[in-house]
């Protein structure tokens, strides 16, 4: 069935009533939140200072679920990705919200991520080439496995990067946002309106959750926002639309920066299953930057960096190859100097 187009205003109803749909909810689960005792206590590995709700994802997917089911009833998004949103997303949401009720073992969360992530490559016919651009690659039916695994890390990763206020939201109001630019630039406007859906629901829920923060995401939202990126990048590829390393551009920051911290503590014999604050973000932080201004670079990278080369590769699919290399360059790069310099004032502040 072909895609039923929204006019400019059922856009800007739907963006806007996801985002305010958002924030009202976000409320009443900070109020829930509050009753029920369920506070994220600051400890040691912390980057907040005292007792906040949490949670307050759970306004995201209830949001960002009733925009995809509308869409998809109406038409305007394509069916597979609608059930690949909802069905895989309803798993993800849940366990995040019973986790944050209540710890679950690592091996349920796990396992839940990945019976989501074999929905959604299912729904969305498998993944069997990798375009970068200058080629593609065939994959086989290993495509598909890379498919499942990728979808499981970027959902569990957004949790790592979720550590201080306004920054996995923050990051995915401008990434979904670039990513419905492009979707729609390329004439993949039910995907566009996901993605600017999502981005919406962020926005409503930085109501809240901006610097100072009243209300956190836990991981029923963070784990939610990762595995949705995820579905996008992977249908937009199925599709046509957009190939995956054009989403690995705008997500790039939390990518390259979880990546490379779990490699670093592997590397040193570290557990990495282990609670740590040894990510970019969190050192940047532990040197005097505020969360609020941490959260804004991110924002503005996004926006004044990822997004434009993002563009050009979509404009120029040479480009795509070359410029995924130099981003991971520069953010390796810019990551080791972040611990080092961190490093060295931390040496600073023990010998004085």
């Amino acid at each position: 069935m072909a895609e039923a187009g929204l006019s400019a205003a059922q856009w800007v109803w739907v963006v806007g009533g996801v985002a305010g749909l958002t924030a009202v909810l976000a409320g009443g689960v900070r109020r829930y939140a509050l009753q029920r005792g369920l506070m994220d206590v600051p400890n040691d590995r912390s980057s907040h200072h005292r007792p906040t709700p949490r949670g307050g994802g759970v306004a995201i997917a209830v949001a960002f679920f009733i925009a995809v089911a509308y869409l998809a009833g109406r038409g305007s998004t394509p069916s597979a990705v609608a059930a690949a949103l909802l069905g895989g997303g309803l798993l993800v949401a849940a366990i995040g919200w019973a986790d944050d009720h209540s710890h679950i073992p690592a091996r349920w969360r796990a396992t839940v991520h990945g019976l989501a992530a074999v929905w959604a490559v299912w729904c969305l016919g498998g993944y069997s080439a990798l375009n970068i651009g200058v080629a593609v690659i065939p994959l086989g039916a290993w495509g598909s496995v890379l498919a499942v695994l990728g979808i499981v890390w970027l959902t569990n990763l957004y949790n790592f990067m979720d550590g201080i206020d306004g920054l996995a939201g923050g990051q995915a109001v401008v990434a979904g946002l670039g990513g419905a630019v492009l979707l729609w630039w390329v004439g993949a406007p039910g995907l566009a309106v996901v993605a600017a859906g999502l981005a919406a629901a962020s926005t409503g829920f930085l109501v809240w959750n901006w610097s100072p923060a009243r209300l956190f995401m836990g991981d029923v939202g963070s784990g939610l926002l990762g595995y949705s990126f995820a579905v996008l990048a992977l249908a937009g590829d199925n599709l046509g639309a957009l190939p995956v390393p054009i989403w690995g551009m705008l997500l790039a920051i939390f990518i390259l920066d979880a990546t490379f911290t779990l490699v670093h503590r592997v590397v040193k014999g570290e557990p990495w299953y282990a609670p740590h604050r040894s990510h970019a973000y969190q050192r940047l932080t532990q040197m005097g930057w505020s969360h609020a201004r941490v959260s804004v670079a991110v924002m503005l990278i996004v926006l004044l960096v990822l997004f434009p080369s993002a563009a050009l590769a979509v404009f120029w699919p040479w480009l795509m190859f070359p410029l995924v290399l130099v981003l991971a360059a520069v953010g390796w790069w810019a990551w080791r100097k972040i611990q080092k310099q961190y490093a060295a004032e931390s040496v600073g502040k023990v010998d004085s």
